[in-house]
């Protein structure tokens, strides 16, 4: 009975620790706190994995190698997540890509970090089990090698670069740049790449599956919507005397993508889900009833002016985070749906909020002390 007693009071304290309103600095404390003791858990439960070059992923395995580039800035290393071709192919075809990747491209600075792929599948890049591998990916690297999650590039050729085209656009919120080298788009959802720096790379004459015909889409499209709405910058190069192979004239991808660190907080985000369903994309989350493929959230806030926007949204509810760096959060936060205000006061800062986050593994710049709920358009509730 005792311990009974003493277990419900410990939970009740929690609990009520949880509910209380943080100051800054309070949030500031606990989100360091946690992060440390999470990355004291995957150093003992993962750490072998970077150590032997072998991730795993539930029932999934993935092979890797890297290879340090250069004097480690102040602020930390970059990290090249440089995918294989081959495909849907026997594994020894894969292997020899793999083999083939290790030595294509060289970063200026940075791991060049290549891995196997976990299945010999047309889609071995793009499959769910992917989103899992990057995250553990970074997160390790940052253990061991100090990498900056803001300086976090993808890229690949052929099914490769059918999986750039595919995660770019899903992991959006990963990556610093992009570049996509002789791939596949499938239904690689456009319109994430609002703030991703994206390259296309492709021969001219690279014709099966319409590849280059594909290229040239995205292309314009791209262009139309930066001319449009800002944003969505790309590089585009087409070698038109060039098949499937480039003769490496796409290594310039290698100076274009270091212009470029990530900006975890972009005033303006637009998200459709892919047919792998995330839970989160930069400061949006997805509600119960918006986890749907080609769901679209549409949000942008004003950091000066403490303001939200919720432009559009397919689903009936919309969920966002809010931390300090991105508006001040000790005064009245204006939030609004369409353009029109539907709620106005200071909005407070939860242990519960930020635990949710360093839970699910955010990185240390993606953790959101507030969390906010818009039903209908109009019936707000702190999370």
């Amino acid at each position: 009975m005792k311990k009974l007693f003493l277990s419900l009071f410990c939970f009740a304290l929690l609990t009520s620790v949880q509910a209380q309103k943080l100051s800054k600095e309070e949030a500031e404390k606990a989100t360091s706190e946690l992060l440390a003791e999470r990355e004291a858990k995957i150093k003992a439960e993962y750490g072998h994995e970077w150590k032997e070059g072998e991730l795993t992923n539930g029932d999934y395995k993935m092979k890797f190698i890297y290879r340090v580039v250069g004097e480690k800035p102040a602020d930390g290393r970059a990290l090249y997540i440089s995918m294989h071709g081959g495909g849907g192919a026997p594994a020894e075809v894969n292997d020899q890509q793999w083999e083939n990747q290790k030595k294509l491209y060289t970063p200026q600075e940075g791991l060049y970090f290549v891995p196997r792929s976990p299945t010999d599948t047309w889609n071995m890049w793009h499959q769910f089990y992917m989103d899992g591998f990057v995250d553990k990916i970074i997160q390790l690297a940052g253990i061991y090698e100090d990498v900056n999650p803001n300086k976090v590039y993808v890229m690949g050729y052929s099914a490769g670069g059918d999986g750039t085209f595919q995660l770019a656009p899903r992991l959006a919120d990963h990556w610093a740049a992009a570049s996509m080298m002789a791939g596949h788009p499938n239904n690689a959802k456009i319109e994430n790449l609002r703030n991703l720096p994206f390259s296309i790379f492709m021969g001219g004459k690279d014709a099966a599956y319409n590849r280059n015909g594909l290229a040239r889409e995205w292309i314009a499209r791209l262009d139309s919507l930066h001319n449009a709405e800002g944003g969505f910058i790309s590089d585009s190069h087409i070698y038109e005397e060039c098949g499937h192979w480039m003769n490496r004239q796409d290594s310039v991808a290698m100076s274009w993508m270091p212009k470029f660190t990530r900006n975890p907080y972009p005033n303006k985000v637009s998200w459709v889900q892919d047919d792998v369903i995330r839970d989160s994309f930069y400061w949006l989350y997805a509600s119960p009833n918006g986890r749907n493929e080609d769901c679209k959230v549409v949000a942008e806030y004003d950091g000066e002016n403490n303001t939200v926007n919720i432009i559009y949204a397919d689903s009936p509810s919309v969920i966002f985070g809010l931390n300090d760096n991105m508006m001040d959060l000790d005064k009245p936060v204006t939030i609004q749906y369409q353009g029109e205000t539907i709620y106005k006061k200071v909005l407070p800062r939860s242990l519960k909020s930020i635990k949710a986050d360093v839970d699910a593994g955010r990185d240390p710049y993606m953790i959101f002390p507030v969390k906010v709920k818009v039903m209908h358009g109009k019936q707000v509730t702190v999370l």
